[in-house]
């Protein structure tokens, strides 16, 4: 007998993922300024600049594109553009504020981007590899 605890809703499948990965991405950034604070706090500050760019575009992407529900192809297409359009809108900004507005060391800064990026590359791929879509 079901209990509707193991029922696969197909609808919050990409909420769970994103939350998923951003909690992934937030550790492995929080990682990586720790090790990067022996060098100096504004090496750990831009780890956490670039890699939470990353994190906070991604989840923006998240809400706006996958938020709405059920909705016609062109309504869900929209979101698709517009949370793209935003998450990119606010890591370049980031971006740009860290390295040339705060003057945080942009190897740093782009070392938080790559880190956060590969995380989440591996967490897709691995949620894919465990059958879930």
């Amino acid at each position: 007998m079901a209990t509707g605890n193991h029922v696969f809703n197909p609808l919050a499948a990409g909420p769970r993922l994103v939350r998923r990965t951003v909690t992934r991405q937030g550790i492995a950034v929080a990682a990586l300024a720790l090790a990067l604070l022996a060098k100096g706090s504004a090496w750990a500050l831009g780890a956490v600049a670039g890699g939470g760019a990353i994190i906070v575009g991604g989840a923006l992407y998240g809400v706006l594109a996958l938020g709405g529900g059920i909705a016609p192809a062109v309504g869900a297409l929209a979101r698709l553009v517009l949370g793209l359009l935003a998450k990119w809108f606010v890591v370049i900004a980031t971006l740009f504020i860290a390295i040339a507005v705060a003057k945080l060391p942009p190897l740093a800064v782009i070392g938080g981007v790559v880190v956060a990026l590969v995380v989440q590359v591996l967490a897709l791929a691995g949620e894919h590899r465990n059958g879930n879509p």
